[in-house]
Parts: structure tokens; C-alpha cells; sequence
């Protein structure tokens, strides 16, 4: 059986691939799971969703799953992602399950687990998780089946955290925050307010159908009007489930998740809380974080694609900062994942406390031109290894020098090689992309 586990949990096509039956099997192995690993008390697992229509369909299921496996159920109801784990936490439950597809199609939906603490589970975990899929046995009756309640001050209890994180006040601030009509349309407008900015929220009327529906995150423009209709000082972008937080300056000009990251760490370089001087990002991060993090003495860790692989580097460095370039960004000592609304509350504070427009602060990098084509091949896992292919990369490197950069990866779904260089200017990028594609479909 293939691997049911992606980079982060399980997804599919609601009622598909993803269905009542396999969430169902999903929640009752995880809570063997971890019953197996500590019998000394009963299992309590949180379970939230993002508001899309087929979540009320799979947090039923996945309620029932826990439940029959004898784990007591802690219902929360729709909030973001980085919620739910916090919420782990601090209800000291041992599991906790998110229903969502983040910042994909209505259509699709997803689950996540977290383990003790709010952290993502090992790969380990999730395998036993899978292959206890089918298990039978005898199942717990009587008083022993899972009791299921509900938590109905979860939106309060996170907001009060995120506020917690955030000693600065936003008063002055004008927002605007674009909410993907997901998870976040209650909570992220409560906290940016209680936190003191002047907020106007988009797209915070989720009806189960238009989440992420040409908004949100993967739809920058429509925050870019509106910030420039308002005249903003800055615009928050959320996804599907809010654990990424893109943002839009005063002239409507777009700072991901790359920017944010090089903000926020001259911002805790020199506060003393980046640990170790260092930076977590992935190999996709922009060349030019790199070099405005060699301006200011930051050293930079460079992990696979992923979240995932972004926390398990933070965790072994006992860094404290980290992130993806789409905006999941990963503040340790406040968070056990991404966290799109601690990351805006910490990007705001930074514009509060220097006063100065989002645009000067993200000046601080220059994003260098990014070209990225797919190029179809036969084996995705050994053209990168072909001698042409390591020649024309050498030797387009070599071209570039320090001021560009040349990355050959095999797509995780498809039998593609994703090309990507990046060059001082759009046009050398684009040849040197065609280049190299050119001859990777030539041997692949």
C-alpha cells in the first residue's frame, strides 16, 4: 500500500479519496496508536476543522473513530490550524486532529495530526498509524468507549495566547485582512483588534462553499485593492486554515513569506531572541533572503521543501525562527507549527515599534528574478544525475557567480523536474531556465 501520509497529513477529494470510512480508520488507529505508547491514562484528543462544507461530514466520522477506540473527544469546532495544536497543549490532550485542506479547492479536505505538546508526529508514528488501519480486535464498551464534549471558548483561549505573544500595541494601525473565508474569519479580525489596530476584514463570511474562492493567500489582489481602497498601512493574507500569512505594503506591493522571514529576523537579531543567529528556510527560499541575512551576520539553514522539514531542523538547533517562502513561517517559542496569525501580529508589532511602512522594513531584501519550469521526463530521480544535465547545471552556475542560483528537484507527485534559477534580471533567469530544460527533457 502506498505511503497515506503527505508532507503534511492526509488529503484528497472530500468523499472520494477522502471519506467517512478512511477518516473514520484514520482517528481510531491514531488513538490505538498512542494508547499502545501510554497506557497509563485514558486518550483525549482536540478535533477542529476549517469551515469548509465536507468538514462537518469528516469531523463526525473522525469524532466517531476516536471514540470507538475508547479516546475522549475535545471538539473545538472551526478554527485555524496552528489552534488546534496549541489547544493540544493546552488541555493537555495527546492527540490532536485538524480537518482541512489549507489552502486548497472546497472540494478537497484533509487531516492533520498532532502529537503531545501540539507537535507534528514523526514519520515512525504516522506508519504505525497506517498499518493499524485495519486492525481488528475487541473494542472497548460499556464506560470504556470515549465520551465527546466541547470546548466553547477555543476562539477566546487562542486569541488570549496570540496576545500573550504580542506585547506590542497596534494602535494607529490600519489593516486590512483578507481571511480566505477559512478558519480564521472569526479570530483573526478579534485579535488584531484587541491587540489595537483599526481593522477591515474581507472575505470573513465562510458558508462552507467559497473557502479560499478566489481569495485569500493564493489571491493577493484582491487584499492589494482593497489596502489601496482603504488606504491601509498594510494588508494580512491568510489561507484556507491560517497557517500562512502573506502580506501587501501601503502601495499594494506584495511581501511573502521570504520578506517576512528577513524582517522578522533582523527584528529578533536584534532583540536577542534569534538563537544560535540563525535562520531556517528551504531550499526554495529566494536567493536574496540569503544574501540580506549575509548583510546582517544571520546564518541561514536550508532544509528539503515542507513545513515539516522546516520544524524537525528548528527543533534539533533549538532555533527560533523559521519558514517557506509561501508563508509558513515558525516562531518555537511561541508555536509548534506555522502560524499565520501570530506571524502578522509579529510582522504589525515590528511596523509599531520602528515606525516605519511595511515597504521600508521589506526593503531590507531584494527579491532576485525567479523563474521555476516543469519539465515532463521519464525517471524524475536520476536526470539530475546524467552527465549532460550536470554540465549545463555547472556551467550555468558558473555564469551566475554570487548573484544567481540554479535548482534541479523532482516533483513529490509527478514525473517532473521542477528548473528553477534565479538571476539578477528576469531576462538571463528565463534563458537560463529554458537552457536547462531544454536538456533535461533532452536526456529525461
Amino acid at each position: 500500500m502506498a505511503r497515506l501520509f503527505g508532507t503534511d497529513g492526509v488529503r484528497g477529494l472530500a468523499n472520494d479519496e477522502l471519506t467517512p470510512e478512511l477518516a473514520l480508520a484514520v482517528a481510531a488507529s491514531a488513538a490505538r496508536v498512542l494508547a499502545a505508547h501510554d497506557r497509563s491514562h485514558r486518550p483525549v484528543a482536540v478535533v477542529g476543522r476549517d469551515p469548509r462544507a465536507s468538514g462537518e461530514m469528516l469531523e463526525a466520522a473522525v469524532v466517531a473513530g476516536l471514540a470507538s477506540a475508547g479516546a475522549d473527544v475535545l471538539r473545538v469546532g472551526v478554527l485555524p490550524t496552528p489552534a488546534v495544536a496549541h489547544l493540544v497543549g493546552e488541555l493537555s490532550a495527546d492527540l490532536g486532529v485538524m480537518i482541512s485542506a489549507s489552502h486548497n479547492p472546497m472540494p478537497d479536505n484533509g487531516i492533520k495530526l498532532f502529537g503531545d505538546g501540539g507537535h507534528k508526529l514523526p514519520d515512525g508514528i504516522e506508519d504505525e498509524i497506517q498499518h493499524g488501519l485495519e486492525a481488528t480486535g475487541p473494542r472497548p464498551t460499556g464506560a470504556q468507549i470515549g465520551r465527546v464534549s466541547d470546548v466553547p471558548d477555543a476562539v477566546d483561549r487562542y486569541v488570549a495566547h496570540l496576545l500573550d505573544a504580542t506585547p506590542t500595541s497596534l494602535g494607529g494601525l490600519r489593516i486590512v485582512v483578507d481571511c480566505a473565508n477559512g478558519a480564521s474569519a472569526a479570530a483573526a479580525p478579534e485579535a488584531y483588534r484587541k491587540a489595537g489596530a483599526e481593522v477591515i476584514a474581507l472575505h470573513a463570511e465562510p458558508d462552507g462553499v467559497n473557502i479560499n474562492d478566489a481569495c485569500g493567500s493564493t489571491h493577493p489582489e484582491v487584499l492589494r485593492a482593497a489596502v489601496l481602497e482603504h488606504g491601509a498601512d498594510l494588508g494580512i493574507a491568510h489561507d484556507g486554515d491560517a497557517d500562512r500569512c502573506l502580506a501587501v505594503d501601503a502601495d499594494g506591493d506584495l511581501v511573502d513569506g521570504d520578506q517576512i522571514m528577513a524582517v522578522l529576523a533582523v527584528a529578533m537579531a536584534e532583540s536577542g531572541e534569534l538563537a544560535g543567529g540563525t535562520l531556517v528556510a528551504t531550499v526554495m527560499s529566494n536567493l536574496g533572503l540569503h544574501l540580506a541575512m549575509r548583510d546582517h551576520d544571520v546564518a541561514v539553514r536550508v532544509t528539503a521543501v515542507g513545513d515539516r522539514y522546516v520544524l524537525e531542523e528548528l527543533r534539533a538547533g533549538g532555533f527560533s525562527l523559521g519558514g517557506e517562502q509561501s508563508g509558513h513561517v515558525v516562531l518555537p517559542g511561541h508555536a509548534t507549527t506555522g502560524d499565520g496569525l501570530l506571524t502578522a501580529l509579529r510582522l504589525m508589532s515590528r511596523v509599531a515599534d520602528t515606525g516605519k511602512p511595511l515597504r521600508e522594513l521589506a526593503a531590507v531584501m531584494r527579491r532576485l528574478p525567479q523563474v521555476l519550469l516543469n519539465v515532463p521526463v521519464t525517471d524524475k530521480n536520476t536526470v539530475a544525475d546524467e552527465p549532460p544535465v550536470k554540465a549545463a547545471v555547472a556551467a550555468v552556475s558558473a555564469e551566475l557567480g554570487d548573484e544567481g542560483r540554479v535548482l534541479l528537484r523532482p516533483s513529490g507527485t509527478e514525473q517532473l523536474v521542477r528548473v528553477m534559477v534565479e538571476a539578477p534580471d528576469a531576462e538571463t533567469a528565463q534563458a537560463a531556465a529554458d537552457r536547462l530544460a531544454g536538456v533535461v527533457a533532452s536526456v529525461g
